[in-house]
């Protein structure tokens, strides 16, 4: 396994032991807040700033668009994993951490922001985002990003065979179960699930230029028991077209923007997805 996927496996590792996202959501106008149930800490933000930030973001009518605008005022931001709490023997605690987030946390803070208008309101989308039915549960937690297209279908679109056609490949997957048997996160059932990719090698111009500013993009992995390694946001404008996303390699350890073509060279495939804006 080259440096990159070792990367990559670690990020999703994170998710699926941390996993997806503990969030931080303060009902004071702190910067940091904690009880038994919600933890929250907004890092440089106060919650002024980001409702002026959903509020810009909903003039937005284009939902890529939108995405792009909300995903790039957190460049920059510290990569950190481990910050949602929860196991099958400890309660789950409703968090939002601005302050660092993994690259699955990250996607999950930009759709609820793009989804509201106002902060009890992201607060909202958020839960229904991570969890199904957005009840606050370690159990009930989105854990690997193909829950999303299943538990968020009146958000999340899988495009990955409308954009690939006849490059797409497809595998049925086990999800969190190892190849020994034993499972990624105990207490949380097997799932079986077919999962529909790109292979990194087929993604050419015409596969890019399907591809649609704010869509979302897993990194595909062999690995038994995973669906993907790493998630991002694809971001095209006039200089190119990006892989945004949440990159705990050495070299960043923060919200980065990298050229997708260069990115990919070295990953099994693609997984993508289609944010479609509000729930219909």
């Amino acid at each position: 396994m080259n440096k990159i996927e070792s990367a990559h496996t670690l990020c999703y590792v994170i998710i699926i032991a941390s996993i997806a996202v503990c969030i931080v959501f303060g009902i004071a106008v702190t910067a940091s807040a904690e009880s038994n149930t919600e933890k929250i800490e907004l890092g440089e933000w106060t919650i002024n700033d980001l409702n002026a930030i959903m509020i810009q973001a909903s003039s937005i009518d284009d939902f890529g668009e939108r995405i792009d605008f909300v995903s790039g005022k957190f460049l920059g931001t510290p990569y950190v994993g481990h910050t949602l709490t929860g196991d099958i023997n400890t309660p789950e605690v409703f968090t939002v951490d601005l302050a660092g987030m993994d690259c699955f946390t990250y996607i999950d803070y930009v759709e609820a922001l793009s989804l509201s208008d106002s902060f009890p309101e992201f607060k909202d989308n958020l839960k229904d985002i991570r969890y199904k039915n957005g009840s606050v549960a370690f159990q009930n937690r989105n854990h690997f990003f193909s829950d999303w297209p299943v538990y968020n279908k009146n958000r999340i679109s899988d495009v990955t065979k409308e954009i690939g056609g006849y490059k797409t490949k497809e595998t049925v997957k086990h999800l969190n179960r190892k190849s020994d048997g034993t499972y990624y996160l105990p207490g949380i059932p097997v799932v079986e699930r077919t999962i529909t990719y790109i292979p990194s090698a087929e993604v050419d111009e015409d596969v890019i230029g399907k591809m649609e500013n704010g869509d979302y993009v897993g990194i595909y992995t062999d690995i038994d028991g995973l669906d993907v390694t790493h998630t991002g946001i694809i971001i095209k404008n006039d200089s190119g077209v990006y892989l945004r996303h949440a990159s705990s390699k050495k070299t960043n350890e923060r919200v980065v923007n990298e050229d997708l073509r260069n990115y990919i060279q070295n990953v099994p495939g693609l997984v993508i997805y289609r944010p479609v804006g509000e729930e219909s």
